[in-house]
Protein backbone atom coordinates (compact mmCIF):
# COMPACT_ATOMS: atom_id res chain seq x y z
CA UNK A 1 0.00 0.00 0.00
CA UNK A 2 1.49 2.88 -0.74
CA UNK A 3 1.91 5.87 2.23
CA UNK A 4 1.44 9.67 1.31
CA UNK A 5 4.81 11.53 1.22
CA UNK A 6 5.08 14.77 3.19
CA UNK A 7 7.78 17.73 3.20
CA UNK A 8 10.18 17.61 5.55
CA UNK A 9 11.96 20.43 4.06
CA UNK A 10 11.99 21.80 7.44
CA UNK A 11 13.70 19.08 9.22
CA UNK A 12 16.40 18.14 6.33
CA UNK A 13 17.59 22.32 6.34
CA UNK A 14 17.60 22.04 10.65
CA UNK A 15 19.88 18.68 10.15
CA UNK A 16 22.10 20.32 7.14
CA UNK A 17 22.29 23.39 9.23
CA UNK A 18 23.50 21.58 11.92
CA UNK A 19 26.17 19.45 9.96
CA UNK A 20 26.86 21.61 7.42
CA UNK A 21 31.29 22.16 6.80
CA UNK A 22 32.39 25.76 6.45
CA UNK A 23 34.48 26.21 3.24
CA UNK A 24 38.46 26.31 4.08
CA UNK A 25 40.85 27.59 2.37
CA UNK A 26 42.91 24.91 -0.08
CA UNK A 27 46.62 24.02 0.17
CA UNK A 28 48.87 25.79 -1.64
CA UNK A 29 50.18 22.76 -3.54
CA UNK A 30 48.18 19.34 -3.38
CA UNK A 31 49.34 17.12 -1.21
CA UNK A 32 50.95 14.17 -2.69
CA UNK A 33 52.42 12.36 0.44
CA UNK A 34 49.45 11.21 3.31
CA UNK A 35 51.06 10.26 6.20
CA UNK A 36 49.03 8.34 9.18
CA UNK A 37 49.61 8.02 12.69
CA UNK A 38 49.86 4.95 13.22
CA UNK A 39 49.64 3.29 10.17
CA UNK A 40 48.29 0.92 9.14
CA UNK A 41 45.99 1.29 11.97
CA UNK A 42 42.32 -0.51 12.75
CA UNK A 43 40.08 2.14 13.56
CA UNK A 44 36.42 1.85 14.92
CA UNK A 45 33.91 4.30 15.04
CA UNK A 46 30.59 5.83 16.31
CA UNK A 47 28.02 8.95 16.27
CA UNK A 48 28.04 11.49 18.18
CA UNK A 49 25.13 13.01 17.31
CA UNK A 50 21.69 11.52 15.17
CA UNK A 51 22.45 10.79 11.50
CA UNK A 52 20.69 12.10 9.36
CA UNK A 53 19.29 10.73 5.93
CA UNK A 54 17.44 12.81 3.61
CA UNK A 55 15.89 10.50 0.54
CA UNK A 56 15.50 13.22 -1.61
CA UNK A 57 12.55 13.76 -5.07
CA UNK A 58 12.94 17.46 -5.72
CA UNK A 59 14.55 20.42 -3.71
CA UNK A 60 13.44 20.49 -0.51
CA UNK A 61 10.79 17.63 -0.63
CA UNK A 62 11.48 14.34 0.23
CA UNK A 63 11.94 11.62 3.27
CA UNK A 64 13.93 12.47 6.66
CA UNK A 65 15.40 9.61 8.51
CA UNK A 66 16.92 9.92 11.69
CA UNK A 67 19.33 6.78 13.23
CA UNK A 68 19.94 7.29 16.98
CA UNK A 69 23.10 5.14 16.18
CA UNK A 70 25.23 3.93 13.88
CA UNK A 71 29.08 2.86 13.29
CA UNK A 72 31.63 1.56 11.32
CA UNK A 73 34.83 0.17 11.60
CA UNK A 74 37.98 -0.20 9.15
CA UNK A 75 41.71 0.66 8.69
CA UNK A 76 43.82 3.65 7.65
CA UNK A 77 46.91 3.89 6.35
CA UNK A 78 49.71 5.78 4.64
CA UNK A 79 49.51 6.50 1.51
CA UNK A 80 50.64 8.52 -1.69
CA UNK A 81 49.31 10.17 -4.83
CA UNK A 82 46.10 12.50 -4.97
CA UNK A 83 43.42 11.58 -4.81
CA UNK A 84 45.01 9.11 -2.38
CA UNK A 85 42.76 6.49 -1.00
CA UNK A 86 44.11 6.34 3.12
CA UNK A 87 41.31 3.73 4.54
CA UNK A 88 39.03 1.67 3.84
CA UNK A 89 35.27 1.10 5.49
CA UNK A 90 35.18 -2.65 6.21
CA UNK A 91 31.57 -2.32 7.72
CA UNK A 92 28.87 0.07 8.69
CA UNK A 93 26.05 -0.30 10.40
CA UNK A 94 23.14 2.35 9.95
CA UNK A 95 20.47 1.90 13.14
CA UNK A 96 21.06 -0.56 16.03
CA UNK A 97 19.51 -3.59 17.77
CA UNK A 98 16.29 -1.88 19.67
CA UNK A 99 16.89 1.21 18.08
CA UNK A 100 16.15 1.36 14.26
CA UNK A 101 16.16 4.10 11.72
CA UNK A 102 12.95 6.08 11.64
CA UNK A 103 10.86 8.37 9.61
CA UNK A 104 7.59 9.84 9.79
CA UNK A 105 6.76 6.69 7.82
CA UNK A 106 8.13 4.13 9.61
CA UNK A 107 11.78 2.36 10.19
CA UNK A 108 13.65 2.06 7.55
CA UNK A 109 16.76 -0.79 7.31
CA UNK A 110 19.95 0.02 5.72
CA UNK A 111 22.83 -3.23 4.22
CA UNK A 112 25.24 -1.51 3.07
CA UNK A 113 27.47 -3.39 0.97
CA UNK A 114 31.33 -3.15 1.85
CA UNK A 115 34.30 -2.39 1.41
CA UNK A 116 34.34 1.57 0.71
CA UNK A 117 37.02 3.75 -0.08
CA UNK A 118 38.32 6.80 2.24
CA UNK A 119 39.88 9.43 -0.11
CA UNK A 120 42.16 12.19 0.80
CA UNK A 121 42.48 14.84 -1.39
CA UNK A 122 43.42 17.97 0.38
CA UNK A 123 45.01 19.12 3.95
CA UNK A 124 44.77 22.49 5.61
CA UNK A 125 48.32 22.46 8.03
CA UNK A 126 47.11 25.18 10.41
CA UNK A 127 43.78 23.21 11.10
CA UNK A 128 44.45 19.78 10.66
CA UNK A 129 41.56 19.04 8.61
CA UNK A 130 41.95 16.50 5.76
CA UNK A 131 38.93 16.69 2.94
CA UNK A 132 37.73 14.02 0.99
CA UNK A 133 35.40 11.38 0.04
CA UNK A 134 33.95 7.97 1.17
CA UNK A 135 33.78 6.26 -2.64
CA UNK A 136 32.50 2.79 -3.62
CA UNK A 137 29.48 3.57 -1.31
CA UNK A 138 26.85 0.57 -1.63
CA UNK A 139 23.72 0.16 0.21
CA UNK A 140 20.58 -1.40 -0.38
CA UNK A 141 17.76 0.16 1.89
CA UNK A 142 14.09 -1.54 2.63
CA UNK A 143 11.29 0.15 4.17
CA UNK A 144 8.32 -2.10 3.81
CA UNK A 145 7.22 -3.67 0.49
CA UNK A 146 9.38 -1.28 -0.80
CA UNK A 147 13.79 -1.46 -1.21
CA UNK A 148 15.92 0.41 -3.48
CA UNK A 149 19.37 0.37 -3.97
CA UNK A 150 21.99 3.38 -4.05
CA UNK A 151 25.40 4.24 -5.00
CA UNK A 152 28.14 6.89 -5.09
CA UNK A 153 30.48 9.15 -2.78
CA UNK A 154 29.99 11.54 -0.26
CA UNK A 155 32.13 14.23 1.12
CA UNK A 156 34.06 14.00 4.32
CA UNK A 157 36.39 16.20 6.08
CA UNK A 158 38.74 14.52 9.11
CA UNK A 159 40.00 16.35 12.14
CA UNK A 160 42.83 15.54 13.82
CA UNK A 161 42.30 16.89 16.91
CA UNK A 162 39.97 15.26 17.69
CA UNK A 163 39.17 12.32 15.54
CA UNK A 164 36.00 13.74 13.79
CA UNK A 165 34.74 12.26 10.53
CA UNK A 166 31.67 14.58 9.23
CA UNK A 167 29.89 13.13 6.34
CA UNK A 168 28.22 16.16 4.32
CA UNK A 169 26.33 14.62 1.49
CA UNK A 170 25.38 16.06 -1.55
CA UNK A 171 22.39 16.07 -3.86
CA UNK A 172 23.92 14.20 -6.54
CA UNK A 173 26.50 12.28 -4.24
CA UNK A 174 24.38 8.92 -3.66
CA UNK A 175 21.87 7.92 -6.27
CA UNK A 176 19.05 5.09 -6.73
CA UNK A 177 20.32 3.18 -8.89
CA UNK A 178 17.47 1.07 -8.94
CA UNK A 179 13.90 -0.02 -6.73
CA UNK A 180 10.97 -2.31 -6.55
CA UNK A 181 7.48 -1.61 -5.13
CA UNK A 182 8.92 2.26 -4.54
CA UNK A 183 6.86 4.12 -7.04
CA UNK A 184 7.62 7.48 -6.53
CA UNK A 185 8.59 7.17 -3.10
CA UNK A 186 12.54 6.15 -4.33
CA UNK A 187 12.66 6.79 -8.00
CA UNK A 188 15.89 5.95 -9.86
CA UNK A 189 18.20 9.07 -10.15
CA UNK A 190 17.19 10.57 -6.62
CA UNK A 191 18.94 11.33 -4.00
CA UNK A 192 19.94 10.30 -0.47
CA UNK A 193 22.08 12.48 1.43
CA UNK A 194 23.76 11.41 4.55
CA UNK A 195 25.20 14.02 7.09
CA UNK A 196 26.85 12.61 10.34
CA UNK A 197 29.94 13.38 12.32
CA UNK A 198 31.62 9.95 13.61
CA UNK A 199 34.90 9.78 16.08
CA UNK A 200 37.27 7.90 15.41
CA UNK A 201 39.66 5.91 17.32
CA UNK A 202 42.16 3.24 16.94
CA UNK A 203 40.14 -0.07 17.69
CA UNK A 204 40.52 -0.99 21.47
CA UNK A 205 41.66 2.49 22.55
CA UNK A 206 41.07 5.91 23.11
CA UNK A 207 43.82 6.73 20.25
CA UNK A 208 42.93 9.24 17.90
CA UNK A 209 44.55 8.39 14.39
CA UNK A 210 46.09 11.41 12.48
CA UNK A 211 46.47 12.30 8.71
CA UNK A 212 48.58 14.66 7.80
CA UNK A 213 49.17 16.08 3.95
CA UNK A 214 52.24 17.09 2.94
CA UNK A 215 53.52 18.13 -0.90
CA UNK A 216 57.77 17.15 -0.55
Amino acid sequence: MKKPIRKCGTAAGAAAAAFVLATAPASAAPSTVWTVGPSPVGVSATNSANVVVLIELVKDNGIAVTCSRSSFSGGLRSATGNPATVGTVDSFAFGASGAPCSSVLGTMSFAPTTPWTLVARDHDASTGVTRGHLGDVDTRVTWGACVFRVRGTIPVAYTNATGRLTLAGTTGGLTVVSQTNCGASAPVGASLIVKADYLLKKTGTATVPTIVGSHP
